[in-house]
């Protein structure tokens, strides 16, 4: 099961907003096939791995270890489940079940009902964290919102003007085009598009770049800045105007819960994760009304002496990292 985690992973950044999904068959104690789902629209891991089989013969003597449960409906592709019960597989070893709806246990039964034996909860935890993003988004109705920033060893995101470059180091920075490549969408706030005039795009890491979002409720920055060169969908969160042309959209939402509006819209985008990379009173928002599920905090020896203070989270870091000068503390909500 472990080895199916470590191949889904593989999926990551690609198949959003399927679940990122790894498979292993084995027979007598040998691995025989083996495989992920590798694109969104494209073949699920089972199919893959059966695909992996050189003796198709052996599957009826054959386990299957999946890291989600099987699905069980017609999407983009036809349901796994009823693969597995054309091939007549042995037994099933399912690490999670499938919360959304349309699967939620009928894909297990699916197999019960078929005479194949099933195995759940194997790494579960470890499954349900790897798709943590679906999750999120299947239980929450929201995307999964990963927070990330760098501050200097006194506790400053930026200096009194807003400037904040550069305090992490050079591999910090390329970890974050990494990331980028893996998240559905990026997101920053007005005084970030407006001091720092980002691209948001991946430029230091090999992958797609992910779908800009900008919040700028009165519409204050420059049509000519990076943001709106209509090189990547880019949405701009906003008070006073809805429109759309040539991979810019402007959305029109309530002051109201604005946060929670922009979220809602996301979710009905099927935008699944969102990055968001500043400045820090959007940081603090999102932290105040505990809308985040993971941070990611670079800590950097360098020193501003005053300025703009970091975002504080009460909880522990789960995870630390020591990167060149930096330190990565990642946190989970």
């Amino acid at each position: 099961m472990q080895r199916a985690l470590d191949l889904a992973e593989l999926g990551r950044g690609h198949v959003s907003p399927n679940p990122i999904v790894g498979c292993v068959i084995v027979h007598n104690d040998k691995i025989i096939g083996e495989g992920y789902h590798q694109k969104y629209g494209g073949a699920h891991a089972e199919v893959n791995a059966i695909n992996s089989v050189s003796n198709p013969n052996l599957l009826s003597e054959s386990t299957c270890y999946v890291t989600l449960e099987p699905c069980a409906h017609f999407g983009k592709t036809p349901p796994c489940a009823d693969l597995l019960v054309a091939k007549s597989v042995k037994r099933v070893v399912i690490a999670s079940m499938d919360t959304n709806p349309l699967v939620g246990g009928k894909g297990i039964q699916k197999l019960k009902d078929a005479g194949i034996e099933v195995s759940t909860g194997v790494l579960e935890s470890a499954a349900r964290n790897l798709n943590s993003r679906f999750f999120t988004m299947i239980e929450k109705k929201r995307p999964y919102i990963l927070l990330k920033w760098a501050q200097t060893a006194d506790g400053f995101i930026a200096r009194n003007n807003f400037d904040s470059k550069w305090i992490s180091s050079e591999q910090s920075r390329m970890m974050v085009h990494q990331w980028r490549a893996e998240e559905d969408a990026i997101l920053v706030g007005t005084n970030t598009a407006l001091h720092d005039n980002p691209k948001l795009d991946v430029r230091d890491w090999h992958g797609d770049s992910p779908l800009r979002l900008v919040i700028d409720r009165h519409l204050r920055i420059p049509t000519d800045f990076n943001l709106f060169d209509r090189n990547l969908p880019t949405i701009v969160y906003n008070l006073k105007k809805a429109e759309e042309s040539n991979n810019l959209f402007l959305v029109k939402i309530g002051e109201k819960d604005f946060l929670q509006n922009m979220l809602a819209d996301l979710y009905e985008r099927k935008v699944q994760s969102v990055l968001v990379e500043g400045g820090s009173f959007l940081l603090n928002s999102l932290i105040a009304l505990g809308l985040w599920d993971e941070a990611r905090v670079f800590e950097c020896p360098v020193l501003f002496n005053e300025g703009i203070m970091a975002p504080s989270l009460k909880d522990a870091p789960s995870e630390t990292v020591q990167l060149q000068t930096d330190v990565l503390k990642i946190y989970r909500h």
